[in-house]
Formats: structure tokens, sequence, C-alpha cells
């Protein structure tokens, strides 16, 4: 058994591939999760488990007296050591994989901690009894590690050299701008939902903001992203950027589209609770989208070895002599 260990791609002998690999599962958990804890608001379950760690008074896992809305609860928190289990997997591979590569392995690291951490901020979301502020903190790290777990997809395919730009400095100013205000828009987000209806139970408290102005707030952050990602689109077609850089930015920017109209069709209908799932996918995806533009816009090659000083020339005796 040992030997058979030893011999297993992920345990004894991975390869930055499989980091890669493992990678992109953890985009996928920390999507997935972000839903199905959408799911838990929008089915009122927010406190199916009234306190934390354990589901109830006497029990770490749900029983009937906690019904439907425990299930659903505890099933999202069952789900969460199936991303701590991918991302120790990650933390391995990436530790044992050869070369040895310390900047990815610092990113897998990153990951891993970022497991527990939200762990004790659900934990936190339960004992304050759904409070928006933590609400939002919870979903906005979740946002960060499908971030992390995105950059980390893309160190482990590149070498470790100096990054070099492939588009002028001002487009990769862009990019950066472009990821900024995603991620105020996704705070914005965060606070629309604190502020109206599917608070994850009947009894949760809410911001106090005006969620229409909340609203518009958010709509005039999504106008700017998208404004910036179009002329991101035309600069980089206009330069002839590579493929890649080009290919991304449309990429995003049909995100974006989708997104939006997922987002004004859910307004305007009453935040039926299939859309704002939907568009919790969505943010997800934004993130994925908005952190490979910026690395699209660089390359890193494989890191160049130190050249050695050639050796002093010997001398040969008879002109030495001389």
């Amino acid at each position: 058994m040992p030997d058979l260990l030893r011999r297993a791609p992920l345990i004894g002998n991975p390869t930055w591939r499989t980091v890669r690999l493992l990678a992109w599962a953890s985009v996928v958990a920390n999507v997935v999760i972000v839903v199905t804890g959408g799911a838990v608001r929008l089915t009122a379950s927010g406190l199916g488990c009234p306190t934390w760690p354990k589901c109830g008074e006497e029990s770490y896992v749900t029983h009937g007296e906690l019904g439907i809305h425990g299930a659903i609860e505890f099933g999202n928190r069952l789900l969460t050591f199936v991303l701590a289990f991918v991302a120790v997997l990650t933390l391995i591979a990436a530790v044992r994989a050869r070369p040895r590569r310390s900047g990815p392995v610092r990113i897998a690291l990153a990951l891993f901690l970022g497991i527990p951490l939200q762990a004790v901020i659900g934990g936190i979301t339960v004992l304050t009894k759904l409070n928006p502020w933590v609400v939002m903190l919870h979903f906005l790290l979740s946002m960060v590690l499908v971030g992390l777990a995105t950059l980390l997809v893309q160190r482990a395919d590149e070498g470790d050299g100096p990054a070099r730009l492939v588009v002028h400095p001002m487009l990769h100013r862009l990019g950066l701008a472009i990821l900024a205000v995603t991620a105020a828009v996704l705070y914005l987000g965060t606070v629309v939902t604190g502020s109206g209806p599917h608070a994850g139970d009947l009894d949760a408290k809410r911001t106090g903001l005006d969620p229409d102005r909340m609203s518009q707030l958010h709509a005039d952050g999504v106008f700017l992203m998208v404004g910036l990602t179009l002329a991101m689109v035309f600069a980089l077609a206009a330069v002839s950027a590579p493929p890649s850089a080009r290919r991304a930015a449309l990429v995003l920017l049909g995100v974006e589209l989708g997104q939006g109209v997922i987002g004004f069709v859910q307004f305007f209908t009453g935040l039926p609770e299939v859309l704002v799932a939907l568009h919790m996918l969505g943010a997800g995806v934004t993130v994925v989208a908005a952190v490979r533009l910026v690395l699209a816009l660089r390359v890193r090659a494989a890191e160049l070895p130190v050249p050695r000083r050639p050796a002093a020339a010997s001398v040969p005796s008879s002109a030495a002599a001389s």
C-alpha cells in the first residue's frame, strides 16, 4: 500500500499539470459553494442549524426536528469539507511538484488558509443571526478565493521568469481598473442583497438602506464596468494585441452583458429565486473572467538560468616562463 500511494499522481509524483487541474477544481468548488450558500439564503434556511459549530444544541448533524431547513443548511456545511479536501490536495500537489516553485505554492497555501477563515466567518454569521454585513463578508471572501484559484491555474501553466507585458502599459492599467471596478460592483451587489428580501430567515435583520437606491448605485457600477471592458475590446483590436488577450476581453464582456441582463430582469420581476441564484453563479464567473483578462495582458517565460562566469584560461608553462 505505501508503494501504491507513492506512485499515485496526487501524492507521490504530481506534476504542474496536476496542480493546474486541481486549481480548476478549486475554482469550480468555490463557485458551487457560493451558489449553494445562495440556496440556503433563498430557501430561508440560514438558521436551519441554529448554532455553530454544532447544528443543534446537542448534535453536530441535523435531525428531524430541524426539518428541511436544517437539512439544507447542514448540506451546505458539508460542502465546506469538500472544498477543504480540494484545497489540501492542491497544496500537497504544489509542494511536491517538480521543479520546486515558491510562487504557486504561496497561492495554494493562501487558498488552503482561506477555508478555515471562511468557516469561522460562517460561524459568526450564524451566531449573529445572519447579520447582513457579516453575510456580505462571507460572500466576498469566496470571491477572493475564486480569484486566487484562477491565478493559480495560470501560474501553474507558465514559467517563473519576470512578467512581461504584451500590451502597452496603459492597457494593462485599464485591465487593473476593470478588475478594481469589478470588485466594487460585487461589493455593491452584496449591499443590495443585504438591503432587500431573501435574508436567509424571516427574522433576520436588514441593513436599513434603501434597496432601490442601492440597486441604482450597483447598476451605475455595472455600466462603468461594461464601458471600460468595451473600451478594452476596441483598444486591443486597434493595436493588434495577441489573440489570447483579445479573446479574454471578449469573454469578459459577454459574461458582463449576460450578468447585466439577469440583474435587470430579476429586479423588474421581483427577485425570483432562480434568477437570483443564476446571478450569484454569474458573479463567480465574472471574477474568473476579469482575473483571466488581467493575466492575459502579460506573459511569464521560463526563468533564465544564472550564467556561469567563464573559467580562467590556463597559461602554458612555456609562455609563463617567457
